[in-house]
């Protein structure tokens, strides 16, 4: 694995919610990642594909290792420090832990039907209006 200078958050630029949710997070959390859509992201030199990011938000850390759905946020939180770093580590630990991934599934699975949300998110990624088509 490769270090890095920052860790980076990679997210699904595509969907309205996502993007919304990551404004807030540019806004409001003093993380020292970068945060990246996937579709513009070297996923292979981060480590993860399409497939990971298009299914959940993703935290790669110093170190290269990948952590995705709640457990990114989790660690995003971390990272950002202060009064943001209990509610991430709460986010750690066992029941909270898979309480926080089922309503990450939930909303995820969601994504669409939340405020910001389009059709669009609804739609896997190569079926997106823009999408990129593999060449014949």
């Amino acid at each position: 694995m490769t270090r890095r200078e920052r860790p980076v958050l990679v997210y699904d630029g595509d969907c309205g919610f996502c993007t919304a949710s990551v404004r807030f997070v540019e806004r409001h959390v003093p993380t020292s990642a970068q945060i990246v859509a996937f579709q513009f992201a070297d996923l292979d030199a981060l480590g993860t594909t399409a497939e990971r990011a298009e299914y959940e938000v993703l935290w790669v850390d110093r170190s290269g290792r990948v952590s995705g759905g709640a457990q990114a946020i989790a660690r995003l939180l971390m990272d950002a420090g202060g009064a943001w770093w209990p509610l991430g580590a709460l986010l750690r630990v066992p029941p909270v832990r898979w309480i926080a991934h089922g309503v990450y599934r939930l909303v995820a699975a969601n994504r669409h039907r939340m405020p910001g949300g389009t059709a669009a998110c609804a739609l896997p990624a190569a079926q997106r209006p823009g999408a990129r088509r593999p060449e014949a």
